[in-house]
C-alpha cells in the first residue's frame, strides 16, 4: 500500500508541494521533502523564499497559497529539495503599523525564529557584505549524529565545580597552541587541562548565532573595531554560533559542538549553556529587523501602549516570555538542546524578565518558570537563574522556584568580596553564605546557591584585587559603562606595582577567596582565566574587547604557577570531602550524639564566635561524622578566616581522643608551604592553637593518626 501523504498536490515553477504539518514550527524532513511551517498571528500572507548556498539570489519564492494556512501557521511541505545546498527564509506580508505593534516589511527576507542550524557567518570577524540583503540564513539540519553510548551526566547539583568560559576567549591567544583557536575544536585540546583543575562542568557564555558587527563603536585609544565579543544578543536560538566552529564556513558548526559536548561527556565535565531569552539583537526602535520584528513584532515583544518597546534587558527589547507562542518557542528550543545536543542544563541571564507579563509587571505564579520546571523533557536539567534584570527586580532568594531551580548568588559574591577586603559588619552575613545562604535558600537546600566571586561581568579575581575603579575608556562609551560599585580594593596603588608588598597582599587575597569558596556549602563557580591570574586591566565590562582583555594568555599558568596550583588543590579538597558538599542546610545539632554539632561557630577563643560589628574574623568547624544521605563518614574540617592587618592566635576546638589536627592550607605561607595534597596534610605541631596571618585563611583537617 502506497502512502497518500508523499505525494504533492500543487506545483510552484518546478517546484512540487503539499499542504504541510503546522507543528513542528521550522523546517523539518518529511518523506520525500521538507516541512516549512512558521507562525504569525497578524501576517495576511506568506512566501518562502529558497536560495542556493551562498547565492546573493533566491532561487525561488514561493507563496503559501491560502489553502496551507493552518490557524495562525503558514504550513508547506516542497518536495525534491537538495537540503545540503539549501537556504531558505520567509517574507511576510502584513500591516505596517509600529503604534499598534504592527512592523510588517515585504521587502524583507526574514530568518525563521527556530531555525537549526545558521549560514552566512560562517568565519569569526569576517565583515558583513553590505550589499547581501539576507545575512544570516537558516540552513537545512540532519540531526544524525553518531553519539554512541553518550546522554547527559546527570551529576549531583552538590557535586558540581562548574568554570563559566567563553568559546573564543579560552584558546584565542597565540599561547593556547591549538590547531584551531577560538573554537568549538579548539576547546578539544583543552580537555585534559579541566580535568587537571579539577572542574566537572563548563558554562559557556552564549553559543547561539549572534552578530559579531552589530556594535559600531571603536575603541577611542587605538581605533580598534569594537565587536560584541560575549555573545548576549541572539539571532537564532536554535542555532550554535557558526563563528566558533572551525567547519563554520562549511556549515558543519552542529556536529562540531556535538562532538565538543560528546568528548567532554566522556571526560566526566558536564556542559551547561548561558541562554540569553530575555531580548533579542533586533534591539530598540531603530534596530534592524532579522527575524522575530518582521515576523510576529506584537506577538514576540513586550510593547507599551503607543506600540513602543519595553526594555528591562537594557539592550532595547524584551521578549514577551509569558505569551503562550513564545513560552513554547522557549520550551521547544531548550527541548531541542537537552535531546539533540545532550546537553546538562542552562543558566538563564537575567531570568526575573522570564517572569513578567507582557506589560513588564512581575507574576506570582510564572507560566514559562513553572513550565520549564515541571518539563518532562527538561526533568533532569539543571536550571540556573541569573534572578535580576535590569529593570530592577532583584530576586536572589526569591525567585519562583517551583523545587527546581538554582540561583547565581549575588548576595554570595558582595559579602564574601566585602569580608575579604575587612569591611566592617560582615562576619554574621559570611556565615550565612558559607553555610549555603540558609537565609535565603531554607527551604531549597544549599544546591540552590551558585556561589562566585568573579564571573564574565565585573573585574577578574586578579583585579578585584589591583583597582578601586573601573577603566573601562577602551569601550568607547567614555567610562560610563559597567558597574560603578565593585566592593574591590587595590591593595593601595591602583594598577600594576613593583610594591612586592601590595603585590604579595594581592596574592594572599586570591587565594582567600578561592579557599573560602572551595569550603562553602552550594556550588561553586569560577571564571575563566582566575586561576591563571588573568587580568583585565581593570576593564569590568569587557562586552566589545575581541583581544588580550578577553584571551586567557596560556603563559600566565607558568608565571603564575603558585596561583593555578593552590586553585587545583582547593577543588580536590572539595571534591575528597563530602561534608562540604550536602545536600540539606547544617543545622547547628548534635544529630548522631557525637557531643559535636553538624556545624559550629568560633572566634580566636573556641566555641565563642565574635558576631559584632567590628569583627573581622571568622571560623567553623564541620563535623564529618555528621555527613548524611548515606555518604560515607568524613573527616572534620576547620576553618580559620582573619581579615584583620595583623595576625592573631586561634585556639582551636578539641577533637577526640584519637584524631589529630593538619594543616591543608594557609595563605599566609609562600608556595609550596601555602597548600598541600588532599590527604597528604602535614601534622600542626600545637594541637591547642594556630596563628592566622593577617588577611589570611587557614584549613585544618582532622583524623585519626595513620
Amino acid at each position: 500500500m502506497q502512502r497518500i501523504d508523499i505525494y504533492p498536490t500543487h506545483q510552484h515553477e518546478k517546484f512540487l508541494l503539499r499542504v504541510g504539518k503546522p507543528f513542528l514550527f521550522g523546517a523539518t524532513f518529511v518523506p520525500g521533502g521538507v516541512n516549512f511551517a512558521v507562525f504569525s498571528r497578524h501576517a495576511t500572507s506568506c512566501t518562502l523564499v529558497l536560495f542556493a548556498r551562498g547565492q546573493p539570489e533566491p532561487l525561488v519564492e514561493i507563496p503559501f497559497p491560502d489553502e496551507f494556512r493552518i490557524g495562525h501557521v503558514f504550513a508547506m511541505i516542497v518536495f525534491g529539495l537538495d537540503y545540503e545546498n539549501v537556504e531558505y527564509g520567509f517574507r511576510m506580508d502584513g500591516p505596517y503599523a509600529p503604534q499598534a505593534g504592527h512592523r510588517f516589511d515585504r521587502s524583507k527576507i526574514l530568518l525563521d525564529p527556530h531555525a537549526r542550524g545558521i549560514n552566512g557567518r560562517g568565519v569569526w570577524g569576517e565583515p558583513p557584505d553590505p550589499t547581501n540583503r539576507y545575512q544570516q540564513r537558516a540552513l537545512l539540519v540532519y540531526d544524525d549524529f553518531d553519539w554512541g553510548n553518550d546522554r547527559p551526566l546527570e551529576i549531583p547539583a552538590e557535586d558540581l565545580i562548574i568554570y563559566e568560559m567563553h568559546v573564543r576567549g579560552f584558546t584565542r591567544h597565540p599561547s593556547s597552541g591549538v590547531k584551531y583557536p577560538g573554537t568549538f575544536a579548539g576547546i578539544r585540546n583543552k580537555v585534559a587541562y579541566l580535568k587537571e583543575l579539577g572542574v566537572n562542568c563548563v558554562e559557556f557564555m552564549p553559543i547561539h548565532e549572534f552578530d559579531e558587527f552589530e556594535n559600531n563603536r571603536v575603541n577611542p585609544e587605538t581605533g580598534e573595531q569594537l565587536l560584541n565579543y560575549w555573545g548576549y544578543s541572539s539571532v537564532g536560538f536554535f542555532a550554535p554560533k557558526a563563528g566558533y566552529a572551525a567547519t563554520g564556513r562549511h556549515g558543519m558548526q552542529v556536529d562540531e559542538f556535538k562532538a565538543l559536548v560528546k568528548l567532554l561527556h566522556q571526560n566526566g565535565i558536564e556542559v551547561i549553556l548561558d541562554v540569553v531569552f530575555n531580548h533579542t539583537a533586533e534591539g530598540g526602535q531603530g534596530g534592524p529587523t532579522i527575524s522575530y520584528r518582521g515576523i510576529d513584532n506584537k506577538t514576540y515583544y513586550m510593547l507599551r501602549p503607543d506600540g513602543a518597546y519595553y526594555d528591562f534587558s537594557g539592550c532595547g527589547n524584551t521578549m514577551n516570555c509569558n505569551n503562550p507562542v513564545v513560552r513554547d518557542m522557549v520550551l521547544e528550543c531548550l527541548r531541542y538542546w537537552a535531546a539533540e545536543y545532550h546537553i546538562d542544563g542552562f543558566r538563564f541571564d537575567l531570568a526575573s524578565i522570564l517572569g513578567r507579563d507582557d506589560h513588564g509587571r512581575p507574576l506570582a505564579n510564572p507560566p514559562l518558570l513553572e513550565a520549564l520546571a515541571h518539563d518532562p523533557i527538561l526533568g533532569r536539567c539543571k536550571l540556573i537563574a541569573e534572578a535580576w534584570d535590569a529593570g530592577g527586580l532583584y530576586q536572589v532568594g526569591s525567585f519562583p522556584s517551583y523545587g527546581r531551580w538554582a540561583e547565581w548568588n549575588g548576595k554570595y559574591r558582595d559579602t564574601l568580596r566585602k569580608f575579604l577586603r575587612g569591611e566592617l559588619g560582615q562576619s554574621w552575613e559570611m556565615a550565612q553564605r558559607i553555610q549555603g545562604s540558609p537565609d535565603l535558600y531554607a527551604g531549597r537546600g544549599p544546591a540552590a546557591s551558585i556561589n562566585f566571586v568573579t564571573c564574565h561581568d565585573g573585574f577578574t579575581l586578579a583585579d578585584l584585587f589591583s583597582y578601586d575603579e573601573k577603566h573601562n575608556w577602551a569601550n568607547g562609551e567614555g567610562n560610563r559603562d559597567g558597574a560603578d560599585d565593585n566592593s574591590s580594593w587595590n591593595c593601595g596603588r591602583e594598577g600594576p606595582t613593583a610594591d612586592q608588598e601590595i603585590n604579595a597582599l594581592r596574592r594572599r587575597l586570591m587565594k582567600n577567596a578561592v579557599a573560602i569558596l572551595a569550603v562553602s556549602q552550594g556550588v561553586p563557580m569560577i571564571l575563566m582565566g582566575d586561576e591563571a591570574g588573568h587580568t583585565k586591566q581593570g576593564n569590568n565590562n569587557t562586552y566589545c574587547q575581541d583581544n588580550e582583555l578577553n584571551w586567557l594568555d596560556w603563559t600566565l599558568l607558568e608565571r603564575n604557577g603558585d596561583l593555578f596550583r593552590f586553585f587545583k588543590q582547593c577543588l580536590a579538597f572539595r571534591r575528597a570531602h563530602s561534608a562540604l558538599r550536602n545536600r540539606t542546610h547544617f543545622g547547628q545539632k548534635d544529630y548522631t550524639d557525637s557531643g559535636l554539632p553538624g556545624i559550629s561557630w568560633h572566634g580566636v577563643e573556641a566555641w565563642q564566635p565574635d558576631w559584632a560589628y567590628h569583627s573581622r574574623t571568622l571560623a567553623f568547624m564541620l563535623a564529618g561524622r555528621h555527613v548524611r544521605e548515606g555518604k560515607e563518614r568524613d573527616d572534620t574540617i576547620y576553618v580559620a578566616m582573619n581579615m584583620y592587618w595583623e595576625p592573631l592566635v586561634f585556639k582551636l576546638p578539641g577533637l577526640p581522643e584519637a584524631e589529630k589536627w593538619r594543616v591543608f592550607a594557609n595563605t599566609a605561607l609562600a608556595s609550596p608551604g601555602d597548600v598541600c595534597l588532599p590527604g597528604d596534610e602535614p601534622l600542626l605541631v600545637l594541637q591547642g592553637h594556630i596563628v592566622v596571618g593577617p588577611r589570611s585563611v587557614v584549613i585544618l583537617v582532622g583524623r585519626p593518626q595513620k
